[in-house]
């Protein structure tokens, strides 16, 4: 059953059926086929309870936060400012590219959102400058699978509703991490830009005076996110409660800015729309066929294999982590998490590994998966931004960041306590 099902998924997502209506086809194909029991009669009831969490009203909220800022302007105008207090570093602008996808992924919780916003504003400048655009679109690329590690993370908060995990720990665990990959990506591209300068563009320096004039920029993005995520640790709120707060803010923050129109209230509401069902569609799919497969005995089936395969502890970590770089290069990232957290997850944790640290270290497998073709969704979103060339300059460029992303995966392993540091603290 396990190898019927797994080639199964893979064959109805090679035929671009929707995530969500592969996930209920093979739960209804594992019901009728391998259990004595009727259990399309539970699909209702599997529905309502996967749905019916408040827990889950964050999702919406945080998609509508990142949409208003997008629609609002606010990119552009942090896009500008970043540009003048990094683009003095060899690779100049490729810098306030990772710069901008980083403070966007404090408020979005998406990356691929991320990745499209600052693609938006930035493509223009590459052509206009003549950076090299392998460098340029990979570090995009890049910068915005930052989006679902630095919280709020919506795939932290699914993977915090599917384990049953404390999702402001979550939060706190992805922050060192995630700050971490973006000093990391910044540094490659120094690197890379000095052994081969030719490719790094112009670098500008700017007046400090124009400098700190452009703070005034980047002061409501650091804003909303205190207020987000420190409302949240001081107990004054839930993430739900908190991601409500940061809608109104944002609101306040476009209406400022004069990027607040009707036009693009409708346009942040039909985005927030189309991506919240698509996530609720996944996560109730995933809910059914988890149920499916668990009446069906495939967790037991699955349980038995890794425990009969004489593995140790670190032994299953990295045949899960394999397994994980594998199913990467051809699931939809958060397809791969909710199809698999409900099997992997509870064998990770009676293997003694916390699941805190656990859910940070598949994030970052499953930021490599976004960014590695041939289904990574990050790369489709900058090479449609780009308008022009092969998508083989992109995924070129990707390539140093991918490698980096390695280096951060054996960093968790080896110290654990990069993502349980602050959860510990506080």
């Amino acid at each position: 059953m396990i190898w019927t099902v797994a080639i199964s998924l893979l064959g109805l997502m090679a035929l671009s059926i929707p995530v969500g209506i592969v996930l209920f086809l093979l739960g209804v194909g594992v019901s009728q086929f391998y259990s004595a029991f009727p259990l399309l009669r539970g699909m209702g009831q599997m529905v309502w309870s996967s749905s019916a969490s408040s827990t889950l009203i964050a999702i919406p909220l945080f998609v509508l936060l990142g949409e208003i800022l997008v629609r609002g302007g606010v990119a552009e105008r942090t896009y500008a400012a970043l540009d003048k207090w990094l683009s003095w570093l060899p690779g100049g602008l490729v810098h306030a590219n990772i710069a901008t996808a980083t403070m966007f992924s404090a408020t979005s919780g998406s990356s691929v959102a991320t990745a499209a916003t600052v693609a938006t504003v930035a493509m223009p400048q590459a052509e206009r400058l003549n950076y090299d655009p392998r460098l340029f679109s990979g570090a995009i690329a890049a910068g915005g699978t930052l989006g679902i590690m630095i919280p709020p993370s919506i795939n932290l908060i699914v993977y915090g509703f599917l384990t049953e995990t404390s999702i402001p720990q979550l939060f706190l665990a992805g922050l060192v991490p995630g700050l971490l990959l973006a000093l990391f990506f910044i540094l490659v591209t120094v690197a890379i830009c000095m052994m081969r300068p030719a490719i790094g563009g112009p670098s500008r320096s700017f007046r400090w005076s124009e400098r700190l004039i452009s703070l005034k920029q980047l002061l409501p993005i650091i804003v909303l996110f205190g207020v987000v995520i420190g409302s949240i640790y001081a107990g004054w709120a839930t993430p739900t409660e908190a991601a409500a707060i940061g809608v109104a803010m944002a609101v306040v923050i476009a209406a400022f800015g004069d990027g607040l129109t009707l036009k693009s209230v409708a346009e942040a509401l039909e985005g927030t729309i189309r991506i919240s069902a698509m996530i609720m569609l996944v996560i109730v799919g995933a809910y059914f066929l988890n149920f499916a497969m668990t009446s069906a005995g495939l967790g037991r089936q699955l349980t038995a294999l890794i425990g009969g395969s004489g593995l140790s502890p670190f032994g299953t970590l990295l045949l899960v982590i394999a397994l994980y770089v594998v199913l990467g290069f051809f699931i939809e990232t958060l397809a791969l998490m909710v199809a698999t957290i409900p099997i992997v997850v509870p064998i990770m944790a009676g293997l003694g590994y916390d699941k805190v640290w656990f859910g940070i270290l598949m994030i970052v497998l499953v930021e490599m998966a976004l960014i590695t073709p041939p289904v990574g969704l990050n790369l489709f979103v900058v090479q449609g931004a780009r308008k022009s060339g092969s998508i083989n300059d992109v995924i070129m460029g990707v390539i140093p960041y991918v490698a980096v992303m390695a280096l951060m995966v054996a960093a968790l392993i080896a110290v654990p306590g990069l993502a349980l540091w602050l959860p510990s603290a506080f």
